[in-house]
C-alpha cells in the first residue's frame, strides 16, 4: 500500500481546515470554529493586546472570524480615523463618474479661485483633484506636528491651502489630511451635497447600512479624511466593496476602473521603504503578498488581499498612549505573520493537494 508523506498529511490537514473555513458563515454568533482552529495563533497574540477591540477575518466572501476584545461589542462603532480616507476616494471616484468633478487632472484652483489667486500662488493653482489624493499636493503637511494649529483654526480650507509648497505638485508623497479635507470641500461644492449626504446615498445605502454622522469644521464642512465613525462590521463590507471591483447587493456601486487606479502604486512613503500611496490607500507587500489597506490612527485597519480573496478589519483604541507604537507593531505582526501568511500557507496547501 502506497503511504502518504507527513508533508503530504499535513498539506491534507490545512486543506480540511481551509474547506471548513470557507463555508463557515458566523454572521448569527460571532464565532467560527474553523477560524478558531486555522487563526489560534492570531487569537492567542489578540487576546494579549490591551489596545485591540476587533478582529475580523473575511474569507472568499465569507466571515470566517469575528472576535471582539477588551469589553468591545459588533454594535458598537470605532472611530475610525484615517480610514476615512479610503471613503473620501470612493466619494471622489463616485463623483467623477457622475460628472459632478471633471477628473483627476482638474485643477483645484476651478474650485478655489478666491483662495489661489495672486501670483504668490500660481504653483498652487496646478495642483489637481488627482495630487490631493495621492497625497503629492506638495503642500506643508496640516498632520503631525501642524494638526493642532490647523484643526484650532476657524477656516480649514483657508488654512490647508496656505501653507507653503514644500515640493512640486505631483513629485512626492507628502501625508497631509489638509488634502483630504480640500477634497471634502469639493464634494460639497461640486455635488450641492455635504459630505455625509452623498456618503449615505452613494455608499451607505447600496452598502445596506446607515453611516453615522461624524464632526465638521467651523465652516459646516464634514472632516475629509478623519473620525469617521463605523462599526468593524461596516468597515468589512467597504474592504469588501473594493475586493468586487466596485460591486456590492447586484450593482455597480464604485466604478471597476475607479478601484483599479485607486489600488496602484504612485508614490512611495519617505518614512518606510516599500510602503506606498495610492488614491486613498496604502499598499505593500505582507508575507509575499500584494496588500492594499485602509489605515486609521492607533490601529484601525481595512486589509484588502486580491490574490487571496481576503479583508481583514481590526478596530483599536484611537487614545494616545506610551504603548501606541508597541501595539502597532505587534498588530502588524498578526496581521501580516498569523492572518496573510496563514491564508497564503492554506492557500497553497489547497493547491498542493489537488495537484497531488
Amino acid at each position: 500500500m502506497k503511504t502518504v508523506s507527513s508533508s503530504k498529511q499535513g498539506h491534507r490537514v490545512l486543506a480540511c481546515l481551509l474547506l471548513a473555513l470557507c463555508i463557515a458563515s458566523s454572521y448569527g454568533n460571532e464565532s467560527s470554529t474553523a477560524g478558531d482552529v486555522l487563526f489560534a495563533d492570531a487569537l492567542d497574540a489578540a487576546a494579549q493586546m490591551p489596545r485591540l477591540h476587533s478582529l475580523l477575518i473575511s474569507h472568499k466572501g465569507e466571515l470566517v472570524l469575528e472576535k471582539y476584545f477588551n469589553g468591545r461589542n459588533s454594535r458598537q462603532t470605532a472611530n475610525v480615523k484615517s480610514v476615512s480616507k479610503s471613503w473620501i476616494s470612493a466619494l471622489v471616484g463616485i463623483a467623477i463618474e457622475q460628472g459632478y468633478i471633471e477628473g483627476l487632472d482638474q485643477p483645484i484652483s476651478e474650485f478655489y479661485d478666491e483662495m489661489l489667486n495672486g501670483d504668490s500662488n500660481a504653483s498652487k493653482r496646478s495642483i489637481t483633484i488627482g495630487n490631493l489624493l495621492s497625497m503629492q499636493a506638495g503642500l506643508e503637511t496640516t498632520s503631525f506636528y501642524n494638526y493642532g494649529a490647523w484643526v484650532l483654526s476657524d477656516d480649514w480650507v483657508r488654512f490647508a491651502l496656505q501653507q507653503p509648497l514644500r515640493a512640486p505638485p505631483g513629485t512626492r508623497l507628502m501625508y497631509s489630511t489638509g488634502n483630504t479635507h480640500l477634497l471634502s470641500a469639493i464634494l460639497t461644492q461640486a455635488t450641492g451635497k455635504s459630505t455625509l449626504q452623498f456618503a449615505r446615498e452613494e455608499l451607505g445605502q447600496p452598502l445596506g447600512f446607515h453611516l453615522e454622522a461624524w464632526p465638521t469644521d467651523p465652516n459646516g464642512i464634514y472632516f475629509g479624511g478623519n473620525n469617521m465613525e463605523m462599526t468593524p462590521r461596516q468597515m468589512l463590507e467597504f474592504g469588501e466593496l473594493y475586493l468586487n471591483k466596485g460591486r456590492a447587493n447586484g450593482q455597480q456601486v464604485i466604478p471597476e476602473s475607479w478601484v483599479d487606479l485607486s489600488l496602484q502604486r504612485l508614490a512611495e512613503s519617505s518614512r518606510e521603504r516599500g510602503r506606498y500611496y495610492g488614491y486613498g490607500w496604502w499598499l505593500r507587500d505582507m508575507a509575499g503578498v500584494q496588500i492594499a489597506y485602509a489605515w486609521g490612527y492607533g490601529g484601525q485597519f481595512i486589509l484588502i488581499a486580491p490574490g487571496l480573496d481576503l479583508v481583514v478589519v481590526t478596530t483599536s483604541s484611537s487614545l494616545p498612549g506610551s504603548d501606541r507604537r508597541s501595539h502597532i507593531r505587534s498588530l502588524y505582526d498578526v496581521l501580516e505573520k498569523r492572518v496573510v501568511e496563514t491564508v497564503a500557507a492554506a492557500e497553497n496547501a489547497v493547491s498542493t493537494a489537488s495537484v497531488d
